[in-house]
């Protein structure tokens, strides 16, 4: 993704001639170097300047050709808050399939009244000024849309793709303190995470999970093995406030009993901690863009932001491509904030033309395998000595991280053979016996870290910062989140949506450490859901108290309420939930990031014809049009699936 920019003249007639400047080559800008500056707050000022609202960009890219309307957020014409979800518009659009009957039909277009057209959230974006754009949708900027949205700003946040779709989609799915970070005395850091662990623990249970872990103990030094118990007793002091249990050593005997398939040669013990999970971070995203356009704010998925609007040396927005429709859309804010991850220093280059990365990028990727472990562990590999996890996931099992420096677009990360090998080596030699051979799939994230130089890859701190532009580079109006991680992302957000609304000249009260997530809220006042207790169980840990809804829309139609792959374990009525009220617009959005599919051992190839169909009865796809995104499809998952032994 680069941002260029368009000025206002003097006069605020309109943009300067000649002011779309395209960005240089990106091997160019890595090369470049100038001093950086990183902050941790903004210091309040008046209330920024605003561009002068006849400014019309010029027209962009070309439609890519006929679609249907998506759904989206509904705008309030008269207001700047987005009204209460409404009617959607149903015209034109073709069933799910030959067999569903008038009840379901009827059950359908209940479920598609949660919200309305994507081209009204287009309109929507493009006739009004709004308190906060953000620009990128990870959980990073969906945290800090939800903090923002929840104290009466009103929020627009665009993505390029989808939500969750970048590095937020391809973590280790953990959200813990980090006992890594005890080796680097970064106690503050620690005691943070552990905070914010409690928190998600307690605002979405039904996402984040306490999870029990083992760390070996194979040294027979003694210097090892106290190291590591002062360890241990530090991750629990600085978690004094925690409500999973403590710490407890296991024997030899014990170990093995917990874990049989570890290599028992040299094997002395234990040490057993809890820490969380989160298996489905994709939907810890959604909820809380879920939760934003709840109280307001318009969200834009497969949006992608292609120039900064200026006023003078303010930024008064950004122009915004819908990447569906080919359409340009004109985002006027009194603020904007830049939340891309590891794409920032290219979406900055307009601001900070020629000036030294704020960015050190470096790559993990992990192993998805059949399941080969009771429990979950932390491990050194012996290779050199960095820890890396082995997670019970689904079920399957997790393999991973690597942690290697990174050049290039963070989109175009996959895993190599050497990261495979090096992990299965490094996983072979803890458990001899178990499955790692065998490969589901893989997947690449590439981590945002905040530059240091001459330090190792792992050791570079995972601390964020803001940057303030306007004190280092004269530049009003725009704020940007460098580094950052999952388990630090609603603390990340609530610190940028303070500085915002400093300077904004506003005063509001965070309360996202206490406000519970859509999936967890209770549902007071509804009667009991028609369906089989197994049925909302089985799509309680990834919608939470939503399922309800889920199962709503499939009403009495048993097709809908079957599961679509025998790898999946929910109902084929999620498809129809993902596109109506979860803006889901390809069937990566579902599959990924919406649903569970994509994430069994098949990743959805054995049902995505079916997928198609029922995807495209809704959105009005033709036959080419489905054939075309299931190859879309396929192209999007194939760096996942190079390494698979598992025939597709």
């Amino acid at each position: 993704m680069g941002i260029r920019e368009i000025r206002d003249d003097p006069g605020g007639a309109g943009p300067v001639a000649g002011g779309h400047r395209l960005l240089p080559d990106p091997q160019v800008r890595v090369q470049r170097r100038s001093e950086q500056g990183l902050v941790d707050e903004i210091p309040a000022v008046p209330h920024g300047h605003q561009r002068d609202p006849r400014l019309a960009a010029e027209p962009l890219h070309q439609r890519r050709g006929p679609r249907r309307d998506a759904t989206g957020p509904r705008a309030n014409a008269e207001d700047d808050r987005v009204g209460p979800p409404g009617q959607g518009d149903l015209a034109g659009r073709s069933r799910l399939g030959r067999d569903r009957d008038e009840h379901a039909d009827r059950q359908l277009q209940q479920g598609q009244q949660a919200l309305s057209t994507r081209d009204e959230a287009v309109r929507s974006l493009a006739g009004r000024t709004a308190d906060l754009l953000v620009i990128g949708g990870g959980i990073i900027g969906a945290g800090i849309a939800r903090d923002a949205a929840l104290r009466g700003l009103s929020v627009a946040l665009v993505e390029q793709n989808d939500f969750a779709s970048g590095t937020s989609s391809r973590p280790t799915r953990l959200i813990h303190g980090g006992l890594r970070y005890l080796e680097l005395f970064d106690f503050g850091l620690v005691r943070s995470d552990m905070r914010e662990r409690e928190i998600l623990l307690g605002i979405a249970p039904h996402l984040v999970f306490p999870l029990p872990f083992l760390l070996p103990l194979y040294r027979p030094s003694l210097w090892y093995q106290f190291k590591l118990r002062i360890g241990m007793q530090l991750y629990d002091a600085l978690s004094l406030d925690k409500s999973l249990p403590k710490r407890k050593y296991l024997d030899r005997d014990a170990t093995l009993a917990a874990e049989p398939n570890l290599a028992p040669e040299g094997l002395a013990g234990a040490w057993r901690f809890y820490d969380a999970q989160v298996p489905f971070v994709e939907r810890l995203v959604i909820e809380n863009v879920i939760d934003a356009a709840e109280h307001g704010a318009v969200v834009l998925n497969h949006a992608e932001a292609v120039a900064y609007l200026r006023d003078g040396d303010a930024v008064t927005g950004a122009v915004v491509r819908d990447r569906l429709s080919g359409q340009g859309i004109e985002i006027r804010a009194r603020f904007t904030v830049n939340a891309t991850g590891p794409w920032l220093d290219r979406t900055l280059e307009p601001l900070r033309d020629g000036a030294k990365p704020l960015l050190r990028l470096t790559k993990g990727i992990h192993l998805v395998t059949p399941h080969a472990t009771q429990q979950a562990h932390v491990l050194f590999a012996q290779q050199d000595g960095r820890l890396f996890f082995v997670l019970p996931w689904l079920d399957g099992t997790i393999v991973g991280t690597t942690d290697t420096d990174y050049v290039g677009d963070p989109g175009d990360a996959a895993a190599t053979e050497d990261d495979v090998r090096y992990l299965r080596e490094a996983a072979h030699r803890a458990f001899p016996n178990a499955p790692f051979d065998e490969i589901h799939f893989t997947w690449a994230g590439v981590r945002a870290l905040v530059r240091e130089e001459g330090v190792r890859e792992s050791e570079v701190s995972r601390k964020h910062a803001l940057y303030d532009h306007e004190k280092r580079d004269g530049t009003r109006g725009v704020l940007s989140v460098v580094g950052g991680k999952i388990t630090a992302y609603r603390d990340i957000a609530e610190e940028t949506t303070d500085a915002v609304l400093r300077r904004l000249g506003r005063s509001a009260a965070s309360t996202t450490a206490t406000t519970l997530l859509p999936g967890a809220r209770p549902r007071p006042g509804e009667g009991p859901v028609a369906a089989p207790d197994e049925a909302l169980a089985e799509l309680w840990p990834v919608y939470g108290t939503r399922a309800a809804d889920v199962l709503a829309l499939a009403g009495s139609d048993p097709a809908l309420r079957a599961p679509l792959c025998p790898h999946h374990r929910g109902v084929t009525a999620e498809i129809a939930h993902a596109v109506t009220v979860e803006w889901a617009q390809t069937l990566g959005d579902v599959l990924l990031r919406r649903t569970t599919l994509g994430l069994t051992a098949c990743q959805g190839l054995d049902c995505i014809d079916d997928v198609a169909a029922r995807m495209g009865g809704l959105l009005g796809w033709d036959a080419g049009r489905q054939k075309a995104e299931v190859e879309r499809y396929r192209a999007e998952i194939e760096p996942m699936r190079r390494f698979s032994t598992r025939e597709p």
